[in-house]
């Protein structure tokens, strides 16, 4: 089974997490064939060159001949790039797990932080696109902890 990985991998703090999950995935199937962009040296040695056709077009045909997509929602706002996927993904219908693990999301019954929805620059809560977060929910799930996450992977991999 080909799974695509999606994630910003900019940031040395991206870069070890993208590593760290994806070896947790790895670890639960030998049948997992897991694409992490960052990998492809091709296009994401930072030192050398590759133009946006080619990125888009290695990227692709990644996300086009997967079977799921493991998506991160984490950041100020979805990486673009990692929208983008979604987007292609979607539009294939390729099953699509998001996990957003923003702690932003705890305290949802707490009446103080419910208010302050109603004072101007006062949310408590972090937000995520509602169309692009549309797109997983239309054609997989969103998890807000990596057990649970990894849980659905072995499931999905079960049923398949």
């Amino acid at each position: 089974m080909h799974f695509y990985f999606a994630n910003g991998l900019f940031s040395q703090a991206d870069f070890n997490y993208n590593a760290q999950l994806v070896a947790k995935i790895r670890a639960l199937s030998s049948k997992i064939d897991l694409y992490l962009p960052q990998e492809n040296a091709t296009i994401n040695d930072k030192q050398a060159y590759a133009d946006s056709k080619m990125i888009a077009t290695a990227d692709t045909e990644e996300v086009l001949k997967s079977d799921l997509m493991i998506a991160i929602l984490d950041g100020p706002v979805i990486d673009t790039g990692v929208a983008s996927e979604i987007g292609v993904a979607y539009a294939k219908n390729i099953p699509i797990f998001g996990l957003y693990t923003d702690s932003r999301q705890q305290g949802f019954t707490n009446q103080k932080k419910l208010a302050a929805l109603a004072e101007v620059a006062e949310n408590q809560f972090h937000y995520l696109n509602l169309y692009t977060t549309g797109l997983i929910k239309l054609n997989g799930d969103i998890y807000n902890n990596e057990p649970d996450l990894l849980a659905a992977i072995t499931k999905f991999v079960a049923s398949n």
